[in-house]
């Protein structure tokens, strides 16, 4: 079942008696009480309450009825798995079928709580040598000082530059164990007004636990910086390796967009909509596979919600966030047709010097494009039902989400399992020579001139 993860403070209310709904909600952490309107009282009149495993709201999801009471959180970070009625009718139907999907439900939700709760830097759950490793660094870096990090830590060398700052490769003094280490401008962030952006990067990532996105291991902050140590992909950034080879081979770009596809099945999975897909965000590791980098644009939204800032990039941006109509997951069904053909062909379909004539060209649609003949019959189809005008009509922006893109012919014979347990060999597997081999990145100056100190406290909780 398809659903998204939202969070409760004490006292706030989930659902209020009366209210039309089409959502339901399962409880993986913390009580509610529930309150119903009696003849004869003033004030709702408290009926039970609430824990773990505990679901509301499923009327709303084989009916039109109003909510029959109010759910209120009892305590601060309170988390329900939320479904909405589309998604739920794909599988069944009456009050009975529902009662007894639900029980079974539950059950497995309840078996793979801790497997599901578990945050990034403590992948206890996973007993293979990668997962055992990655609790280790998790355990040793936990403990480095909150200040500084160069106290702990080493620059080896640099993987990226940009006004935003720069990203250091950096070793553990003791071991030669790699981190990327993005350092972003306090100043900057503070020009720019991104402040809610890298505050919500941290957060994604730290609710975040799959191979297909990059790993945050823990931030720091100090007068002039702050920084997110994340993994290290040595395999560089995939656009540079599309750079390198002009285009990719189909059987190159299927297995690129099969990791992007784990991604955003992940994300929209998790309510969130990531928004800068391109393939200077996308990396290597050293396997060749490719995870998704640079969240400050990806943004959590409730399910059936939309949200209206316009970001992103222009070549890759979606006719509804252009005109400012509101957008949801559909905007990332629409970048990925951009990226297959920018993968297939080394361009995408909508490009040129100026932004506003991009996004006009993006506005008269796929239809308009003349597809190069190395694109075959079968991408051209996925790519044009993916960048479909409308978002509704979107694949992979339907009742079954991602599901229907991974279905479609063009991925027929494609081993997804191979590719979720990392069994598949990449076409685009690096030849690492150490731990510490940043070859496959291109080479950048050192930093010449520090920024100034910015201390207005706005990252205190960073």
């Amino acid at each position: 079942m398809r659903y998204c993860q939202d969070y409760f403070d004490e006292g706030e209310y989930i659902i209020r008696e009366g209210e039309e709904g089409n959502t339901f909600f399962i409880i993986a952490k913390g009580e509610v009480t529930v309150t119903q309107t009696t003849e004869g009282c003033l004030e709702p009149q408290e009926i039970k309450t609430l824990g773990v495993g505990d679901y509301f709201g499923e009327k709303a999801l084989i009916s039109e009825d109003v909510r029959s009471a109010n759910i209120i959180s009892k305590e601060n970070d309170t988390q329900c798995l939320v479904v909405d009625r589309d998604n739920f009718n794909q599988m069944v139907g009456t009050y009975e079928e529902l009662q007894a999907y639900l029980k079974v439900y539950v059950e497995q939700l309840s078996r793979s709580d801790e497997q599901r709760n578990a945050k990034p830097q403590s992948p206890v759950t996973d007993t293979t040598p990668e997962g055992r490793e990655l609790q280790r660094l998790w355990e040793k870096v936990c403990h480095l000082p909150a200040g500084s990090p160069f106290e702990e830590l080493q620059v080896v060398a640099t993987l990226g530059m940009g006004g935003f700052g720069r990203v250091e490769l950096v070793k553990l003094k003791d071991e030669d164990t790699a981190f990327a280490l993005k350092c972003i401008k306090k100043k900057h962030i503070v020009e720019t007004k991104q402040q809610e952006h890298i505050y919500s990067e941290k957060n994604i990532l730290q609710q975040t636990n799959s191979h297909f996105i990059i790993r945050l291991f823990r931030t720091f902050r100090d007068a002039k910086y702050v920084y997110m140590l994340l993994e290290a992909c040595l395999g560089g950034e995939l656009w540079s390796t599309l750079r390198d080879m002009s285009f990719f081979e189909e059987s190159v770009a299927r297995f690129c967009i099969g990791c992007v596809l784990e991604a955003f099945d992940y994300l929209h999975g998790q309510g969130v909509v990531y928004r800068d897909l391109k393939p200077e965000n996308l990396l290597l590791d050293s396997q060749g596979y490719v995870k998704m980098a640079d969240f400050g644009f990806a943004k959590k939204i409730g399910p059936g919600k939309k949200t209206w800032t316009f970001c992103g990039t222009p070549e890759y941006v979606a006719p509804e966030v252009i005109m400012n109509k509101g957008h949801d997951f559909g905007a990332d069904c629409w970048s990925l047709g951009i990226l297959i053909f920018e993968l297939l062909t080394g361009s995408p379909p909508f490009s040129g010097s100026d932004p506003i004539k991009i996004y006009t060209m993006a506005l008269h649609g796929i239809e308009k494009v003349d597809f190069p003949k190395r694109i075959s019959k079968r991408p051209e189809d996925l790519i044009r039902r993916l960048c479909k005008l409308n978002p509704a009509e979107r694949l992979g922006n339907k009742k079954n989400g991602i599901i229907d893109i991974k279905k479609h012919k063009w991925f027929q014979g494609f081993n997804w399992e191979g590719l979720r347990c990392q069994k598949l060999t990449s076409p685009l597997k690096r030849e690492l020579k150490g731990p510490l081999d940043h070859s496959h990145f291109d080479i950048f100056p050192p930093e010449v001139e520090e920024p100034p100190d910015e201390l207005s406290g706005w990252d205190k909780d960073f």
